[in-house]
């Protein structure tokens, strides 16, 4: 028995936790589901026929909250047989099996190398009546093989590489994603060509360590030469990346993103301390000095570029002195933006035997203070941009107050998050879209544009978005089940349907 009718397809709904890989990861996942036949359930759907939880096993709650929603679906599953229950990502390769063993109303259980056995495993456990859990230990097909929805008319990420070779002791991703695999340059340039001819202005090329990018096949400096090959692909208008790692960053990417006019100014660069002895602790490979040299050759190469990062406050054995060291490098290093976090532990990591555990009211109260930091330069940083013109792309779900303020609210160039007022293009302009406009007012986590915007150009991507239509790449797949209805080959058609 199935919650869809008769002759209906089952529908779905992926719920994401955690960083942009597995954001993309949840992208492949519906693309595997829509093209199994599955069709995904609207937003006031709250019983959808699969629910597929992503999951993520960085932060210390990260089990709390899987097994948190997990209980809350059991009495609607109870309510409606059928359902199916898939949990995916991180978590679900570390715990395994012991997710149906706590929640055994779970159907089933994959990992992060066999994304694309989840159509065959939910097939499998709805025949069988009896959970699937299936964890492989390496990749077993690369992702970006694999058919992907893509959320964004304007923007997609594309995977040049997965797992990780470093050994950070804090991290457990490693050993959930498993060793660096790259990608052929070839395959991620036809990735990228493939978004841009479906109207895609912006691709952000993504992996664990994407500087240590062709390692596998001997070259490197193999990723500065990806930027530049990026730079040669017709109607892409912007490229970033994400998250290079300082040990590797060589001074051919630097020159890559300063020569390549579609590479954007904006560089994600994690510090996580800026004392030397808790970078030793932690096994980085770098050292503030180097760290603050990579950002002194970026501005001097790019003297507008916007530097971001990632700090970790109270890693264990961390004194206030070393803490004095990470609040001196972010003064140095005027970061645009941090993402800032509290240690936490991660069972499994090497980080979370060590002796030197922080109080919790220690890391808070250093926490604050680093928060106070950043946000005293960020601000200072933003208010530079006062009266200056910037390009933005305009997006979807960037601006929380947008409908209350009548703003709209895109990304500049450097990757700032900008909310402006459209005046009087109003109603005309679309996601996808691009604005210049004049910054009028700078808060420390974004940018006002309150006059009239300069200038407006309509863009492929913002057709498609206000036709409702998202870029899908296809994948090599076969021997898949479809579910539902037979699908009825539609008759011929012409223009924008024929592309949806």
């Amino acid at each position: 028995m199935t919650t869809a009718a008769a002759g209906s397809p089952r529908t779905y709904q992926v719920r994401t936790y955690g960083c942009q890989m597995n954001v993309h990861d949840s992208e492949r996942i519906s693309g595997l589901l829509e093209q199994a036949g599955y069709v995904r359930a609207g937003a006031a759907d709250d019983t959808p026929d699969v629910v597929v939880f992503n999951t993520c096993a960085v932060r210390e709650n990260a089990d709390n909250r899987l097994y948190g929603n997990l209980g809350h679906l059991r009495p609607v599953k109870d309510r409606h047989p059928g359902m199916q229950i898939a949990v995916g990502g991180c978590l679900a390769q570390k715990d395994r099996g012991d997710i149906v063993r706590k929640a055994p109303w779970v159907d089933v259980v994959f990992g992060t190398h066999n994304i694309g056995s989840l159509p065959v495993l939910l097939e499998r456990a709805r025949h069988n009546t009896a959970a699937e859990v299936e964890i492989l230990e390496s990749l077993d097909v690369f992702p970006s093989t694999l058919p992907t929805r893509r959320e964004s008319t304007y923007a997609g990420w594309v995977s040049i590489s997965v797992g990780c070779n470093n050994t950070c002791t804090f991290c457990i991703v490693p050993s959930l994603r498993g060793k660096e695999k790259d990608r052929r340059p070839g395959d991620i340039l036809s990735e990228v060509r493939a978004l841009v001819d479906e109207g895609v202005l912006e691709v952000t090329l993504l992996g664990q360590n994407v500087n240590s990018y062709g390692v596998e096949f001997g070259d490197r400096y193999a990723f500065g030469k990806l930027l530049r090959a990026c730079g040669e692909i017709d109607g892409l208008e912007r490229v970033r990346f994400t998250s290079p790692h300082p040990k590797d960053f060589t001074d051919d990417v630097i020159a890559a993103m300063a020569e390549t006019p579609n590479v954007c100014h904006s560089l994600h660069m994690p510090l996580q301390s800026g004392s030397d002895d808790v970078l030793r602790a932690m096994r980085r490979s770098y050292r503030a000095d180097r760290y603050l040299g990579i950002i002194e050759k970026v501005r001097a190469a790019m003297p507008d570029a916007a530097i971001t990062t990632d700090i970790i406050v109270g890693f264990p054995g961390e004194t206030e002195a070393d803490f004095q060291r990470t609040l001196d490098v972010v003064r140095e290093a005027r970061f645009s933006s941090a993402f800032t976090f509290q240690y936490s532990k991660r069972p499994g990591t090497p980080a979370a035997t060590m002796d030197g555990q922080l109080p919790k009211q220690v890391v808070q109260e250093r926490y604050e203070r680093l928060i106070a930091c950043v946000e005293e330069i960020t601000w200072a940083e933003n208010r530079k941009l006062v009266g200056e013109t910037v390009e933005v792309l305009v997006a979807v779900g960037e601006g929380r107050k947008d409908e209350r303020t009548g703003r709209m609210s895109g990304r500049a160039r450097d990757g700032r998050l900008v909310h402006f007022d459209a005046g009087s293009h109003a109603g005309v302009i679309r996601p996808g879209d691009i604005v210049h406009t004049t910054v009028s007012y700078a808060a420390p986590h974004h940018l006002n544009a309150d006059g009239e915007p300069l200038a407006h150009r309509r863009t492929r991507a913002g057709d498609a978005a206000e036709a409702g239509r998202s870029p899908r790449t296809p994948g090599v797949l076969l021997g898949l089940p479809t579910v539902g209805a037979p699908t009825v080959a539609p008759a011929p058609t012409t223009g924008c349907a024929a592309s949806h």
